[in-house]
Order: structure tokens, then sequence, then C-alpha cells
């Protein structure tokens, strides 16, 4: 018995990964894993309507004059802040207010969502929903954000071994969205740090999903500044050649003009104007492991 058990879980396990597509389409681009790396990149959270518009165009030029595709990624809440007076964003509302004009600048657009409700108002306007780390095991958000038929970057859990991924690529094809790409951002190592594990990268790899390297978030030093996270923005061009020279679909790396006055993760945060030589480098990279 126990061997037709696992031959049948084997069968179901062979057949999840060969209906999941290596590649994700998003509007006219596509992602994967051996095509030319995706940027997704942008701020934490939405400050003002201006500073969002500034980064964003600042950051369409840069990476399309490098021949990068680009999303632009913000927040509209940030509902997981350390503490209850840090500022969280502008809310749902006003976020889809900034988002739609940004859609009228031409800019794709990824965000993240904390509640079912917010699903199907987001994804009238954004290109793909993202699903925070704190979340990617909650089974009803899953199945929400699924049936939006929404492309989905789902980041995984500070507390999951790359394998466990593995059940939430399996609820995705479940709930019928096969459009997934896999997001890394570090591991929880004992109190207030992380990292990454590199070979955890060639797993998640392994699922033939794109995967997406969220290097600003893997510079955390989460509770280190008591009320807010620390971070160690200064290492954030290390850590993305590192991750980049697996071979991988996509870089995420939040920027902000001026990191020390950012409302939110700002010690984390590449300093937009250096965020041009950053990427210089790390393509450098991406072009000798793909063969570009």
């Amino acid at each position: 018995m126990l061997i037709l058990y696992l031959k049948d879980l084997l069968r179901q396990l062979n057949q999840t990964q060969n209906n999941m597509s290596e590649n994700v389409k998003i509007s006219n681009i596509e992602i994967s894993n051996s095509k030319k790396l995706t940027v997704i990149a942008g701020l934490n959270v939405l400050e003002n309507d201006e500073l969002a518009f500034e980064v964003a165009n600042k950051l369409k030029n840069v990476t399309e004059s490098k021949g990068n595709s680009f999303i632009f990624k913000a927040s509209f809440d940030k509902a997981n802040r350390s503490s209850v007076d840090s500022y969280r964003g502008p809310g749902l509302e006003k976020g889809l207010e900034i988002f739609k004009e940004l859609k009228k600048n031409g800019h794709r657009l990824i965000t993240d969502v904390h509640e079912i409700k917010q699903v199907e108002k987001i994804s009238e306007v954004v290109d793909v929903i993202q699903v925070p780390a704190f979340l990617s095991r909650q089974t009803d958000l899953i199945k929400e954000v699924c049936q939006s038929k929404k492309p989905l970057n789902i980041k995984k859990g500070q507390f999951l071994s790359p394998d466990q991924m593995r059940n939430i690529i399996e609820k995705c094809n479940h709930f019928g969205n096969d459009n997934v790409m896999l997001c890394e951002r570090g591991t929880s190592f004992g109190y207030d740090n992380l990292v990454v594990d590199m070979l955890g990268i060639s797993k998640l790899k392994s699922f033939n999903r794109p995967v997406i390297f969220d290097v600003t978030h893997s510079l955390q030093l989460p509770g280190a500044g008591k009320s807010f996270a620390g971070g160690r923005g200064d290492q954030a061009e290390d850590l993305a050649k590192a991750g980049v020279s697996i071979g991988i679909a996509g870089l995420f790396i939040e920027v902000h003009p001026n990191p020390k006055e950012a409302l939110c993760d700002g010690p984390s945060a590449t300093p937009l104007d250096e965020f041009e030589s950053l990427l210089d480098r790390v393509n450098v990279v991406d072009k000798a492991v793909k063969g570009l």
C-alpha cells in the first residue's frame, strides 16, 4: 500500500510541474529563467503622487535603455509594519488612483495584497499581484489571487524551506492559475537577521517556475531598529550579482531618491542615482551566465 501511495504522490507532483509553464507572460513581455533579466523595481510604499512618477519614469528609462523589461512596484498599504505608529501608505483607494495614472503613462505595475477583499479592485488595475512572504501559506488568499487570473509573484515565507514552496505551487495549480513566479526574499536566521541560501534559489528553479530574487528585503535586519526594520542597503549589489549568477528570471529591488528620508525600509533601499550603475554590472553577470 505504501509503494502505491508513493507512486501516486510522485505522479501528482510530476503532473503539477508539467502543467506549470516555465515562462510567465505579462502584457507584451515574457519572463523566464533563460531570458534577459526582468527588473521589478520601485518604491517600498507609495508616499505621494510626485515621488511615484519621478521614480517610475526614471527606472523605466534606465531599464529599457539597457534592454531589460521593467515592472514598477510599490505598496499601497504596508499592513505588517513593526509599530502601530509607522507609516503604512495611502491606502487602497488613493493607491488605486496613483496606479491608474501610472498605467495611463505606460507603466506595467505590481503590488501586494494583504486581504481577500482587496484582490478584485487591485486586479482591475495592476499587471501582477504579489503575495507577501508572511501570507504565502494562506490558502484563502492564494485561492482569491489565483481566481483573479492575474500573473502572480509569490514570495517565499522567511519561515519556509525552498522545498515547501512546492505546496504553494500545488495550491495555485488546484485553483487554476499556472502563471506563477516564485520570489526568494531571504530566510530567518536566529533573531533579527536574514540570510539567503543560494542553493535554495536553485531548488526554486527546479519547480520550472520563473524565479525572482528580492534583493532589498533579503538585506533587512527585522526588528533591528526596535520599532522598525534595519537593513544593509550598501550590500545590494553584492547580493544581486550572487543571485543573478544562478540564472534567474528577475531582480526585485527597491529604490529611493534619499533612502534616509524614506517612510519605510529606507535602510535596505538602493539610492535611485546608483541604480543604473548597479544594473549595468548585474547585467554583465546575467549575460555571462545565460550566454545571451
